[in-house]
């Protein structure tokens, strides 16, 4: 059972937690991966990357199979997915939850924003919910990707008496220790050792996770995880679960390295394709171009105040430089908050949330942001410094663009 302090039932007792507690999986805090591990290794790009006009690809109007009431799931995950309002699937939940009931392992190659979250963690939790004696691992990217992951499971294991850890770096130890020794059924968590946003590997070495008592594993978003140099680590984490296990691996790409992950450790799976275009092509990208850089922030000024930007993201390359803008943002009237790795878990949580319920309009942010943020409505991706590889600007610029919606890009470029 879960501890009386990290139960899925157990509502959230404020806004956000504090850096040393939990209020349901186990201490945490904001973070990305190894997002700075290529710091130094800059590319020079060619401003014209930067330009590129829109081309969204009509989707087509999925017809699901299934509704959610026809799958073979619990009464009490029923009841929840029910009071959240959900009826029809999206395409990769219509085609990965039947074989993943089944105990099938599973490969699902989607879009972010598709609904990926409930495809894994309604067949993990309904298998607990049958057979308490399971346990099951999710492993992220992001620490950001982690919270939502957490957040979702909650909500649709409520009542439930299921439990769960949430082992995220840069978090007081204390609280995950407790949570991991009262055999949570869920651990959510990133890869990586001490030095690194990342804490199952850690776990494991220091003897405090026993990972072969866990016969389902989850892996999502692999390609950004092996993007940002985990292969080694989920090598590791994999090798050490229950030999008789689940696997669920949801990825954006197939690409070499993900086909190598799936040869070795699973078997047989049911590979379900639902990716459309990148979310990129949806995406108007475009330059601002400014002169000395004392006109910079003018530039910034006048883009923000434009017609029809409405919510926007502003990357800018350091912490301190984050910081900053944003404080002369806000000093200039603007409804912003900033985000990087300096901040503690609550100060992350709650600019987010502000973010999310258009409390701000702008959110400055390094590009920890870049991974794992899943909101909607973003209109704009301002880059005020241009990033470190085009990868990373990929990632930057697909926060717009989403569930449809044409978004814009702007990179600010010195003349």
């Amino acid at each position: 059972m879960y501890s009386n302090n990290s139960r899925f039932s157990r509502p959230r007792s404020g806004s956000s937690r504090s850096s040393g507690g939990s209020a349901s999986f186990g201490g945490t805090r904001y973070g990305g991966g190894r997002s700075n591990s290529r710091k130094g290794l800059k590319q020079n790009i060619h401003h014209s990357k930067f330009i590129k006009a829109a081309k969204p690809v009509e989707a087509e109007q999925y017809v699901p199979t299934h509704t959610f009431s026809d799958f073979n799931l619990h009464a009490l995950l029923k009841k929840n997915i029910d009071e959240k309002g959900y009826v029809t699937p999206s395409s990769i939940q219509d085609q990965a939850i039947p074989p993943a009931l089944e105990g099938k392992d599973i490969v699902g190659i989607a879009n972010t924003g598709t609904g990926k979250t409930a495809a894994f963690a309604l067949p993990m939790l309904n298998t607990m919910l049958n057979d308490k004696s399971k346990r099951a691992i999710v492993i992220a990217p992001t620490r950001e990707l982690a919270e939502q992951i957490e957040q979702e499971c909650r909500s649709f294991a409520k009542t439930s008496g299921l439990s769960g850890a949430l082992l995220i770096g840069g978090a007081a130890m204390g609280p995950q220790l407790r949570d991991l020794r009262d055999r949570p059924n869920v651990v959510i968590g990133t890869p990586g050792l001490i030095g690194t946003p990342g804490r199952i590997k850690d776990h494991v070495e220091r003897g405090s996770l026993n990972l072969a008592q866990f016969s389902i594993v989850v892996l999502d978003e692999v390609d950004r995880m092996l993007d940002m140099g985990f292969i080694n680590d989920i090598r590791f984490i994999l090798a050490e679960t229950n030999e008789e296990r689940q696997c669920l691996f949801f990825s954006a790409t197939l690409d070499p390295k993900i086909q190598q992950l799936i040869g070795s450790f699973l078997r047989n799976p049911v590979t379900i394709s639902v990716r459309t275009s990148e979310n990129s092509d949806n995406v108007h990208q475009d330059v601002v171009f400014y002169g000395h850089s004392s006109e910079k922030l003018d530039k910034l000024h006048d883009v923000l105040i434009t017609a029809g930007v409405e919510k926007a993201i502003i990357f800018d390359e350091t912490k301190r430089g984050v910081e900053k803008l944003g404080m002369e943002l806000q000093s200039r009237g603007f409804k912003v908050d900033a985000l990087h790795g300096d901040k503690s878990q609550g100060q992350r949580a709650k600019a987010l949330r502000r973010f999310k319920s258009n409390e701000i309009n702008f959110l400055v942010a390094t590009d920890v942001a870049a991974r794992g943020i899943d909101v909607a409505d973003i209109t704009h991706v301002i880059n005020y410094s241009t990033p470190n590889t085009y990868d990373d600007y990929t990632h930057r610029i697909g926060r717009a663009g989403r569930a449809g919606r044409v978004g814009y890009a702007l990179t600010f470029v010195s003349k």
